[in-house]
């Protein structure tokens, strides 16, 4: 019989076991949320300070940097009750200033793609920062993720978290209006974990955040994730150029590799031959969700891993979910663990607006108008 991870916590604790408090351990009980724990990560060239808030909440453990809102450990038990990060990161600050994988960062102002670095808003064309040949990815090469944030601690009942803030100004990285915009990581008792992103702006301009976690549920640098089980609610996904960017087609997941919907190990179609996976040298698409958007976060993917038995539930009320395959990693990389990372070590799941829909008039809209407040939910919830 499969326990669920509260059943697990619940076990270890009338067992007596003690959890650790850091890396791999044994889960523990929790009533409720500790407050947020903040040190020391590093220093950036210029001599700014960069920390480390820690969350713990429901059996699940956070780590979150100043430095790009980045997620720097998320450590969750598996059916036995013993922990693991299973995202991929760094453990110094200098890897993550010359990284260029985004792990577990905060993205912005634009996640994803826009093509040529160019979109036109109220007749006025925009011309962005360009970072991933001729198209802006991720929103410029100065983008969210390499800015350091403001961070307040909360707890709030039985919720912990943490408040983010940042002012992106008029012209930053090409785009128009000076955008003000606050990031909520909340861990509640049974230990979800919710992202709150607000935005505003003094001029109309387009908007797209979102998270740039890497998982991978057996450990990060426990190889690869090829046998993770993943479900996707979608009927289908947005087809790309040579440079990832959409070709504005709706195309059908049935009868293709892209098809998640009943679920499958992502290893199993992953080498099958399709010419956007050759292209993309893997999954690395928008898909289209079911649901569209919706007022309040709903069910729209699932990711297990068998052998730690550890499952992963996202919720979001936007209409698209990358996923990313960990494509590009080389084995030059150095995670937390001391192992390399190679392709397919790790895979992103980010909820978002489609990739270019600034350029695409029919796909729901990324304006943002001064008056409007940007608000969107994305919820993981976690189970062994």
């Amino acid at each position: 019989m499969e326990l669920n991870r509260r059943t697990v916590i619940a076990g270890a604790a009338a067992a007596g076991i003690a959890a650790t408090t850091l890396g791999t351990g044994t889960a523990e009980a929790a009533s409720g949320g500790r407050k947020p724990v903040k040190e020391l990560f590093g220093t950036l060239a210029d001599g700014t300070k960069v920390y480390r808030w820690s969350l713990e909440n429901g059996g699940t453990r956070l780590k979150v940097l100043s430095y790009g809102g980045i997620i720097q450990s998320l450590e969750i038990p598996d059916r036995h009750g013993r922990y693991a990060n299973v995202s991929l990161g760094y453990d110094n600050i200098a890897s993550y200033v010359a990284g260029t994988t985004f792990f577990g960062a905060t993205i912005g102002r634009y996640g994803n793609r826009i093509g040529k670095g160019q979109f036109t808003l109220d007749g006025k064309q925009y011309q962005l920062n360009v970072n991933d040949g001729v198209n802006t990815l991720h929103g410029g090469a100065k983008g969210f993720n390499t800015k350091v944030w403001d961070v307040e601690g909360f707890t709030s009942g039985s919720d912990v978290g943490l408040h983010l803030y940042y002012t992106s100004v008029d012209g930053e990285m090409g785009y128009p209006g000076t955008l003000k915009t606050k990031v909520t990581f909340t861990l509640n008792r049974h230990g979800d974990w919710r992202i709150d992103y607000e935005a505003t702006t003094d001029k109309p301009t387009v908007v797209n955040l979102t998270n740039h976690t890497y998982f991978n549920l057996a450990g990060e640098g426990s190889g690869t994730i090829e046998d993770h089980e993943l479900t996707i609610a979608a009927g289908r996904y947005t087809p790309t150029d040579t440079g990832l960017i959409p070709t504005g087609e709706l195309a059908k997941v049935s009868g293709t590799p892209f098809d998640f919907s009943k679920g499958k190990p992502i290893g199993r179609d992953i080498r099958a031959g399709h010419p956007q996976q050759v292209q993309a040298k893997g999954f690395d698409h928008n898909w289209v969700l079911d649901k569209g958007v919706t007022a309040k976060p709903e069910h729209i993917a699932t990711l297990r891993d068998p052998r730690s038995g550890r499952t992963l539930k996202i919720f979001t009320d936007q209409p698209g979910l990358q996923f990313y395959s960990g494509n590009f990693l080389d084995g030059t990389l150095v995670g937390t663990s001391g192992r390399t990372y190679r392709q397919g070590d790790g895979l992103c799941l980010e909820t978002q607006h489609f990739p270019d829909s600034p350029n695409q008039p029919s796909w729901p809209s990324t304006v943002l108008r001064p008056g409007q407040t940007y608000r969107t939910t994305t919820i993981h919830t976690f189970s062994a």
